[in-house]
């Protein structure tokens, strides 16, 4: 059976109604939503019951901290073993539901050392949701128009999850304790897997053995900009990291809070508007120029240095991060090898983490030193520069494996 090639200009007439009426799309899009809003919702249990077992929040932090590290550094690995073995995804699923209900039971049974090290173990085997939903969104979508609004649907769920996670675990938190809460998320990531599995081993059915391509890029992506792909996402998320630390330590977490919300709040609105329009701009260039924009959001707030302003910089920074993510992970389906979109996305990941965890840790040390003012110009100048860079290192011309959505032969 023949299938529209996905090349040529995007069709307005695409719309996320469209998208979620796909064949086979709904249902592994809502099943990654429960293992989404798992990952949303785990962060404040998971340090809450390893404070109250260890007593300490010191030692909880940085059992939270190595948890995830492993979560971050190790998603490729994991989606690159899901390639291989499609069977793996449902067993890191179990493996992480039992490990986090585990620490939980360590912990209501009073045993500190047990429960940390569970903790750290489970941030080696959490499934890689994101980057399988959106593989599989490249092989769903039919055309160029309908990939972009798929991953700006997939991305601004995302970014909602993990707004309203947070919030969703202090009150369940209160009602019935943090390890209640963290067996509930054991629960719902089960729950969103075994969906998401079953259609992406569907979905690779669909595919023709690939035989000798597969062999030959078993063990390299193929692609020769996938490292300079993840620059911008690395310098967003150090951006954003770093100014959420100078927020605190100027106005206190009651005012950072609500200012911090915005950032989410703008990443959804910008998400969603990005996959309603056809852009001019050229697809591999928009990353490095949604940086920019990043850095002339972090400049407003070091020039003018008021809350209000801080405020429209995080609902703007927002907007430009979770664009940036969306034009990568559309650069990511176009520029690897059929197969390998899952591993791909998943440096994209680990990317913004790794960047997230050194932004944290930067930010701490500028906000100490150079005041909060400067640490947010900091932040601006990095963001700055790393568009620079990558504009010096050609990222408009990244090497491409196949045109952006197209569809490998096989796929229905």
């Amino acid at each position: 059976m023949s299938r529209p090639q996905r090349g040529g200009p995007l069709r307005p007439t695409a719309s996320y109604r469209a998208v979620l009426s796909l064949p086979r799309a709904r249902a592994p899009f809502t099943a990654a939503l429960l293992a989404r809003l798992c990952y949303g919702l785990q962060g404040l249990p998971l340090l809450i019951t390893l404070r109250d077992s260890a007593g300490s929040y010191a030692v909880a932090g940085a059992a939270a901290s190595a948890f995830g590290l492993g979560v971050a550094l190790l998603g490729p690995a994991r989606a690159r073993l899901i390639a291989r073995h499609h069977h793996a995804f449902i067993a890191l699923a179990s493996g992480y539901a039992v490990t986090l209900t585990a620490v939980a039971v360590a912990s209501m049974l009073r045993l500190p050392a047990v429960a940390i090290g569970l903790a750290v173990l489970a941030g080696l085997c959490p499934p890689p949701v994101g980057p399988v939903m959106r593989a599989l969104w490249g092989r769903l979508a039919p055309d160029r128009a309908q990939l972009q609004r798929a991953l700006s649907l997939d991305t601004a769920a995302e970014s909602t999850a993990f707004a309203l996670g947070p919030v969703l675990a202090g009150m369940l938190i209160k009602a019935t304790g943090a390890p209640v809460v963290l067996v509930a998320c054991a629960a719902l990531v089960l729950a969103g897997s075994r969906p998401l599995a079953r259609a992406a081993a569907g979905a690779r059915a669909d595919m023709p053995a690939e035989g000798g391509h597969e062999a030959e890029t078993r063990d390299s992506l193929g692609m020769k900009g996938l490292l300079r792909l993840t620059w911008p996402a690395w310098a967003i998320a150090v951006a954003v990291s770093g100014a959420e630390i100078a927020i605190v330590a100027a106005w206190g977490t009651v005012t950072a809070g609500i200012l911090l919300a915005l950032f989410p709040v703008g990443g959804v609105l910008g998400g969603l508007g990005y996959g309603r329009r056809d852009w001019r701009a050229p697809l591999a260039r928009r990353p490095r120029m949604l940086t920019a924009a990043s850095a002339a959001c972090y400049a407003l707030p070091a020039l003018a240095f008021l809350p209000v302003v801080a405020g429209g910089t995080f609902l703007l920074a927002g907007a430009c991060a979770d664009i940036a993510l969306i034009a990568t992970y559309q650069l990511v389906d176009a520029a690897v090898p059929e197969g390998r979109q899952a591993e791909a996305g998943a440096w994209v990941n680990t990317a913004y983490n790794l960047g997230s965890a050194m932004g944290m840790a930067a930010g701490g040390v500028l906000a100490a030193g150079l005041g909060p003012r400067l640490s947010i110009a900091a932040m601006a100048a990095l963001a700055g520069g790393c568009a620079l860079v990558t504009a010096g290192a050609g990222s408009g011309s990244t090497p491409v494996a196949r045109e952006p959505g197209t569809v490998a032969p096989g796929h229905q």
